[in-house]
């Protein structure tokens, strides 16, 4: 993932039209109003300071908290949210260990082994109704080999072009896949895709967490069909292109029609063992999610102009600086972010200095309604504040006076011993 985003060279502006300036005012065009989107960016991030590319997992996580404006806006902007972190003073562990990258590289390769004969079965049996079983050895693996990330991303879409139009299996190891993202490309490399002899195209995850009696951890599960997510969307805009190339082709062979497949193949060990196994995992509902929060970043520039003038989150900055910018920027902090963004310990400290319930988790903000802080939700129990008609109010009243009659009953036993 070479190329970055909000960077690259500036479109040239195209001309207004004449009528413009007879009122007053230049039209802006799109290659200006992209141009002024990487500038104001480049200056939230520091003019010196080149972009941090987005990669699948990112803009995963960038799904599973679509609310939160403050990962929208650094992650939009290229920020480096790691260091930025360190520089607050809050540290983040966020990351896989070596032990098991380690691990989940050596799983991987095991899948693959053999010309890739366990993966295929695994994805036959499984997904593979109205084709004829892939032949032991006879699944096509094409060369995906080509300079730099862009030549590997346009590579990977004549692969899967000349792959459909083969009608018979084909595995493309690590493909690469390019998505714009806040107006500049991102390029994704998910584990493998393979091609139908249909013209299905189905993208496959290997993680090396365990699937237990045919069931994995759900957490891990959710984040795994979240980043499968991207790259079903990077592969739906490969699949319009090449459809978009095949049209407007003579002389091309002819491509049976694309589908990409909205269930994704899962591939963990079995149980204890270091055995291979695999589910079906449907990724629409992330992938709406995922479409979504792309969008929104594609208007990253409203949430730029929100922020007070002068605000920038370049690390060359005083840490005192760096707090006022970030805290400027709305965050919905959750403990799960903890397991998927580098600022997650700084939002954390706030939030608990704040007395925010969603401290505690999403489950429990979303049961207490308009309390908004734990100071609110004990003086409604305590029966000191709060709208005595209010359901949430009755229940945390209810649940204050069980437990005062808990306590009492519990001291009165330790009384009599």
């Amino acid at each position: 993932m070479s190329d970055s985003l909000g960077g690259g060279p500036a479109p040239t502006p195209l001309q207004a039209p004449p009528h413009a300036s007879s009122r007053g005012a230049a039209q802006q065009t799109p290659a200006t109003s992209t141009t002024a989107l990487r500038q104001r960016l480049a200056e939230l991030r520091g003019p010196a300071v080149p972009p941090l590319p987005l990669d699948a997992r990112a803009l995963a996580a960038l799904a599973a908290n679509p609310g939160c404006r403050r990962r929208a806006l650094l992650d939009g902007a290229g920020v480096d949210k790691t260091a930025l972190a360190a520089a607050l003073g809050a540290p983040s562990a966020f990351g896989q260990s070596q032990f098991a990258f380690m691990r989940g590289n050596a799983f991987e390769a095991k899948v693959k082994a053999d010309g890739a004969g366990v993966l295929m079965q695994l994805l036959y049996e499984r997904m593979g109704a109205g084709s004829e079983p892939p032949a032991p050895g006879g699944t096509r693996l094409p060369d995906l080999t080509a300079a730099g990330p862009e030549g590997r991303a346009a590579r990977t879409a004549l692969a899967l072009r000349e792959a459909t139009a083969a009608g018979a299996w084909t595995l493309l190891d690590h493909p690469m896949l390019a998505l714009e993202v806040a107006g500049s490309p991102a390029y994704l490399e998910p584990d493998a895709v393979v091609v139908h002899p249909d013209g299905r195209w189905t993208v496959v995850e290997i993680k090396s967490f365990p699937m237990i009696d045919d069931s994995a951890d759900a957490a891990k599960v959710g984040a795994a069909a979240r980043q499968s997510a991207v790259y079903v969307l990077a592969l739906e805009r490969v699949a319009a292109m090449v459809g978009t190339a095949a049209e407007s082709s003579a002389d091309a062979a002819p491509v049976a029609a694309v589908d990409v497949g909205h269930s994704v193949l899962l591939v963990c060990p079995k149980d204890f063992s270091n055995l291979p196994t695999a589910c079906v995992v449907d990724v629409r509902k992330q992938r709406s999610v995922t479409r979504r929060q792309l969008e929104r970043l594609t208007r990253i520039e409203d949430l730029a102009d929100s922020l007070p003038e002068g605000t920038t989150f370049d690390l060359e900055r005083p840490a005192q600086e760096l707090t006022a910018a970030v805290d400027s920027v709305d965050a919905a902090y959750a403990p799960e972010c903890l397991a998927a963004c580098e600022l997650a310990f700084h939002c954390r400290r706030k939030a608990r200095a704040a007395g925010a319930v969603e401290a505690l988790g999403r489950s429990v903000r979303g049961e207490l309604g308009g309390l908004t802080t734990i100071g609110e939700v004990l003086a409604a129990a305590e029966g000191a504040a709060g709208d005595p008609l209010d359901p949430t109010v009755v229940a945390l009243r209810r649940a204050a006076a069980l437990r005062s009659e808990a306590l009492a009953i519990a001291g009165k036993a330790a009384a009599c011993r």
